[in-house]
């Protein structure tokens, strides 16, 4: 497989820039320059590509969200209704419980959500959380020892960044550190469409901040605003690509579920745009899906391509790019095989770890489910 060459610039410093998870029908940097377009001798992959299926690594995951691969071995999991991280060792798929995240409270699409590394983990072993509690949605983050006994290996956490909006469905809860070693956050709108376009609200927005919870410097609304780009209805899927483009998938309400090139301060639409409309002011989708068959959750860019892990799709989708754009249709990998996909994460390489969410109480839970499978991609 041909990877994705790079014959444009990569960016100065840093990133460019009704229901919920898809089963009701009333779904309802360092700076802040973006990437430079794809210069024209830019290679794209094969319009063809293939995934393989190499192994169950671990079952009998309950309610799977989040997923962080450990820099020595082993990748950690969190589970949303249950609020515990565990780690699973790669090789034999063995489950150690590291312990739960105090405060954190399901009901409908809230819970435990996304986590992350820190980007200096090898020296502070700190690990992020998005979590819902009784009153909000936080960012949290607590100390990983695991030579401590097994459930106590979580520090106490700290909150970061409190008073994001909560709800029953459009909770975000993707974060992630970027390039530039900023942490970024996704939210949702809650279900209430119009704090997506309040600048100054939390909600429907993708969020940028330091390690320590402030504003990144360099955000495009001013030093104390954490907002990076609205108007989303429920983002929980980033990526960055080889030229630290970020990417964004995003739950549309009844027509269109979207995967966006995301840019400093741009505006995608929510609530009045949904897909690609070409209106003036709002940024629209680089690809578009009728919400039956994506609902996309997590996504990872591999070997030129961005891979879409699809909730009420129940598929895994590709799409190549050249640059900043699709060059060839959007190909559909083991539709319906493992259900609901939640998260997928680069393994290294043409490899991908890939989690199914059955057991989140929307999918058909079949013995063995939840499961962490290893892909090959190209």
């Amino acid at each position: 497989m041909t990877a994705l060459l790079a014959a444009a610039l990569l960016c100065a410093a840093g990133c460019s820039s009704g229901g919920g998870d898809g089963d009701s029908p009333d779904r309802s940097p360092a700076t802040t320059k973006p990437a430079p377009s794809a210069s024209v001798t830019e290679q794209a992959p094969p319009a063809k590509g293939s995934v393989k299926v190499l192994r169950t690594v671990a079952k009998d995951l309950k309610s799977p969200w989040g997923l962080a691969p450990l820099p020595q071995g082993g990748l950690l999991v969190s589970s949303r209704d249950e609020g515990t991280i565990t780690r699973i060792d790669e090789r034999t798929g063995g489950k150690t419980a590291i312990g739960s995240v105090p405060g954190a409270s399901a009901a409908g699409e809230g819970g435990l959500l996304g986590i992350a590394l820190s980007p200096a983990y090898a020296s502070d072993h700190m690990v992020y959380a998005y979590v819902t509690t009784a009153s909000d949605n936080r960012v949290v983050r607590m100390e990983y020892d695991d030579k401590k006994p097994e459930g106590e290996q979580l520090g106490a956490p700290d909150t970061l960044l409190r008073g994001i909006p909560k709800g029953t469905i459009h909770n975000g809860g993707r974060i992630a550190f970027g390039p530039d070693r900023m942490l970024y956050v996704t939210t949702g709108e809650t279900g209430e469409g119009e704090q997506a376009q309040d600048k100054k609200a939390l909600g429907g927005k993708i969020l940028r901040l330091t390690p320590e919870g402030d504003p990144a410097p360099g955000n495009p609304f001013g030093d104390d605003s954490d907002v990076y780009s609205y108007g989303h209805r429920n983002v929980q899927g980033l990526a960055w690509d080889d030229h630290k483009n970020l990417w964004a998938s995003e739950f549309g309400q009844d027509t269109w579920d979207e995967l966006n090139l995301i840019k400093p301060g741009d505006n995608y639409g929510w609530p009045t745009v949904e897909g690609k409309k070409g209106k003036p002011g709002f940024h629209d989708p680089v690809a578009q899906w009728k919400t039956s068959e994506a609902s996309p959750s997590g996504i990872a860019y591999a070997r030129g391509s961005v891979w879409l892990a699809a909730l009420r799709g129940e598929r895994l989708w590709r799409v190549p790019l050249r640059g900043t754009k699709v060059s060839a249709e959007p190909q559909a990998f083991l539709t319906k095989k493992y259900g609901r996909l939640r998260t997928v994460v680069p393994a290294g390489g043409d490899k991908l770890w890939l989690l199914t969410n059955e057991t989140d109480s929307r999918g058909t839970p079949e013995k063995g489910d939840d499961r962490l499978l290893e892909i090959q991609v190209s």
